[in-house]
């Protein structure tokens, strides 16, 4: 594996619940750290949404690697933020056998 170009400069954000005032609670995210990263995007659908089409986009993200149970290390649910696009996290496997990164497969929504 040749060495990824970590350019991007990305926020990992995990699901938070957060008081509503009204005794329920609302969908916020607490951020976990940044992560330089590498990200390639590949293929995408257009798929219809409640009020509008929405345009849908797989990306690699590769970061570096933390060990299993660190907070540093991105688990499926949890998303990368780059300025105002979201990156959801779908799922995490090492990119190489020395361990050394890991790709995220993730899902880019944006609506058209």
């Amino acid at each position: 594996m040749t060495m990824p170009l970590l350019n991007r400069k990305l926020l990992l954000e995990a699901p938070a619940r957060l008081p509503d005032g009204a005794g329920g609670y609302a969908q916020g995210w607490d951020v976990l750290g940044t992560h330089w990263a590498a990200v390639q995007a590949g293929s995408g659908r257009e798929v219809a949404g409640v009020a509008t089409s929405m345009s849908r986009v797989n990306y690699r993200i590769t970061v570096r690697a933390a060990p299993v149970g660190s907070p540093a290390r991105p688990l499926p649910d949890q998303r990368f933020r780059d300025g105002n696009r979201i990156f959801k996290v779908l799922a995490v496997a090492e990119a190489d056998q020395g361990g050394r990164y890991l790709a995220c497969l993730a899902e880019e929504e944006t609506a058209v």
